[in-house]
């Protein structure tokens, strides 16, 4: 029997950590079970094993391990051998994509063990108010559940796999959406990535549905990834009505014995045949897996920016699924330009669907000039007069409007009419956005709250001036504008819960609301039947940012939520207010002339050195100090430059250069595709290790953004 084990531990340290089994423990130590070790002077962490051994350290103690968690694994070798390509990839270390994995209970020494849930509980879908919901037995919250008996009980009867009735259920497809399924299987045969560019409504979930059937009838799993929770309500409904309870949802609403539960029954005899769910969805275990939809592939919130790993899920789910020898279909109206490429280069296949189903017309898009109102002085707020005409016939119409603005809060800042001054963040370099209905000035980067000042503190003027307009602002307003209209937000600030989210979406749905005002999150997939009208109140103010994909990301977010208007047997209208009604982007969107943005946006992009054509790595700074972190900065990049030369660019500072008291700097390295990572990643690690290994930057942080969005 082996005496040793590695161990991976959730910190973010490089390598694993060897441990001694002691001889109570022989014989039931499994790669992938979880284990409780000392680690430091004082405490324990709950680990997993990596590799069973006799090779006996030297130079070092080693500690023995206390408990064995498990009596099988709970996480397969295909999922381990997933996080080490993932540690490897985006720089980061094994033990943090264990944490980033594993759900919080199942990571907790001090709490390890996972009650099974009883045989008659209900799968792992949204709950609304009133239905039944999951508990936890009170009498197995304190008792020991080891791994055999979570995942002998945890499918129960609803999960089997075996003969059904759904397939009496499928949606019926247009010709032209039998023509895109015919030829997504077409693709396949050359291609295990398939690209599905169908405009908005074009009926792309009614394929998904019949690829799903597909899937299940050769005993497969699938794996439906979507960018937001805000769409997994509405998604869920729809598929659980075609193939009830065979469906498992999988996000961070859920409580961490919820998600546990979700990923013990998928080591069971009787796992989930479908899991729909956001990023964190590939780290669950699959044991047949034989599709994976990513659904608006093109979204930002596929990446995650921190903490570490920050990995694209997107592309975590293409490899995943070519190790497991399944299919993958991207599906979205507006692609990111990196899949788009991919297609035209013939790495992914490629399936265009160009018309709505049922034969309705895309919206019309109206541009209303915003500078040539304002000369006119006939604009006062944030509304034009087209647009307010339209909001109200379409409520006369008993019609439903959406309008769009990306700034929450009621003001993005507020000014001394006299002196000049703006209140801003203790700890971060920005200003403090207004919210009107608590009272509050926040701090949209670290939370930091104050009350909203009555003077200035410079020169005790009262006359504070807001500037700009948050959604909560265009609630107001607009619930003044139309008193008896039903008004609704949905933004971060009114989506903190699961069933608040589900409210809105629902009441919006149903017909009990009459406008929504919101953030990007209403450019998402969201299908609602009454919308006649869509305003993008401010399309300029996505532009303004220094990133090479804001134009890319303007474009999508616009078409996206103009996708939302005339969605049943009509036309819809939207109307997109802008101060620059000549700028290309506008054209395109108005046109929905993909190609175009898509050809201009190469062309510079090539000219430029940057993504598809280069890769790019940021490498960021932090200290408590803005010397030094000037300083750490300046050594990294020398020494980077004596290996990369002109591929590294930089020391800057990001747009927002301090976030939580720390001073921020960032490295760009633009790499050829060719370059091999190992040997970049052998680097940029040495570096930051001998770096943070000198005094001066002891307390600095170092990590790396690979392929950042």
């Amino acid at each position: 029997m082996p005496h040793f084990a590695d161990i991976i531990l959730p910190v973010p340290l490089q390598g694993l950590f060897t441990y001694s089994l002691p001889a109570d423990l022989d014989g039931r130590a499994r790669v992938g079970s979880r284990v409780v070790v000392p680690f430091g002077t004082k405490k324990t962490q709950t680990g997993l094993i990596a590799r069973l051994h006799d090779n006996t350290p030297t130079g070092i103690e080693v500690k023995a391990i206390l408990e064995i968690m498990d009596e099988q694994p709970v996480v397969l070798p295909a999922q381990l051998n997933l996080w080490q390509w993932i540690a490897d990839y985006y720089l980061c270390s094994i033990g943090e994509v264990f944490k980033a994995a594993l759900p919080g209970k199942m990571k907790r020494a001090d709490s390890p063990h996972v009650d099974s849930p009883p045989v008659d509980s209900p799968p792992a879908l949204p709950v609304r108010e009133g239905a039944e919901c999951i508990r936890l037995d009170e009498r197995m919250q304190h008792s020991k559940v080891t791994a055999p008996s979570l995942t002998g009980r945890a499918g129960g009867e609803s999960g089997a796999w075996g003969e059904s009735t759904w397939g009496e259920s499928l949606p019926s497809l247009s010709p032209a959406q039998q023509t895109a399924l015919a030829s997504i299987h077409a693709e396949w045969q050359q291609h295990a990535v398939c690209l599905l560019h169908g405009v908005t409504s074009s009926g792309k979930t009614e394929i998904y549905i019949h690829l799903i059937a597909e899937a299940l009838k050769q005993g497969r799993q699938v794996l439906y990834l979507l960018p937001e929770i805000v769409l997994t309500s509405q998604l869920t409904e729809r598929l659980q009505a075609v193939f009830g309870d065979r469906l498992g949802v999988y996000h961070s609403k859920f409580t961490d014995v919820q998600r546990a539960r979700v990923w013990l029954r998928q080591l069971s005899d009787t796992p989930y045949e479908i899991i729909v769910g956001v990023r964190s969805s590939v780290f669950l275990p699959f044991a047949k897996l034989g599709l994976v939809i990513v659904d608006e592939e093109h979204e930002v919130n596929f990446k995650q920016q921190d903490p570490a790993p920050r990995y694209n899920a997107r592309n975590v789910a293409i490899l995943m699924a070519s190790r497991a020898k399944a299919r993958v279909l991207l599906g979205t109206a507006t692609p990111s330009l990196d899949s788009y490429y991919n297609a035209r280069l013939g790495k992914y296949g490629l399936v265009r669907l160009s018309q709505r189903y049922g034969q309705v017309q895309l919206p019309e898009v109206e541009i209303v000039d915003l500078q040539e109102l304002r000369r006119k002085r006939l604009i006062h707020g944030p509304f034009s007069p087209q647009l307010l005409e339209k909001m109200r016939q379409a409520l006369d119409a008993h019609e439903q409007v959406i309008l769009f603005q990306n700034r929450r809060g009621y003001a993005p800042h507020i000014e001394c009419h006299v002196c000049g001054w703006v209140p801003r963040c203790p700890h971060c370099d920005v200003s403090l956005t207004m919210h009107a209905r608590s009272g509050r000035m926040t701090c949209h980067y670290c939370g930091f709250t104050t009350e909203i000042p009555a003077r200035c503190p410079n020169c005790e003027n009262t006359e504070l001036k807001q500037h700009g307009f948050g959604t909560e602002r265009i609630e107001e307003d607009i619930a003044h504008i139309f008193p008896k209209a039903r008004v609704a937000r949905m933004d971060l600030d009114t989506t903190r819960s699961r069933a608040t989210y589900e409210q809105i979406i629902h009441d919006f749905a149903s017909g009990e609301t009459d406008i929504l005002v919101g953030t990007q999150m209403v450019t998402k997939g969201l299908d609602f039947e009454r919308v006649s009208v869509v305003g993008i109140l401010s399309a300029d103010t996505m532009l303004n940012q220094p990133d090479f994909r804001a134009y890319e990301r303007s474009f999508q977010m616009m078409s996206q939520v103009a996708g939302r208007a005339g969605r049943r047997q009509r036309q819809g209208y939207v109307l997109l207010q802008t101060m620059e009604s000549s700028l290309p982007l506008i054209q395109h969107v108005v046109s929905g002339d993909y190609e175009a943005m898509y050809t201009e946006q190469m062309t510079e992009r090539r000219r430029y050195a940057y993504p598809p054509f280069f890769r790019l790595i940021f490498i960021y700074m932090k200290h408590r100090r803005a010397d030094t972190a000037d300083h750490l900065a300046a050594e990294l990049t020398g020494r980077l430059k004596a290996l990369f030369g002109q591929r590294v660019l930089g020391p800057d500072e990001p747009p927002v250069a301090r976030v939580q008291s720390l001073f921020i700097r960032r490295v760009m390295l633009k790499l050829e595709p060719a370059l091999p990572l190992g040997k970049v990643r052998e680097v940029l690690l040495q570096t930051k290790t001998e770096l943070l290994a000198a005094k001066a930057y002891s307390s600095a942080q170092i990590y790396f953004d690979v392929d950042p969005l």
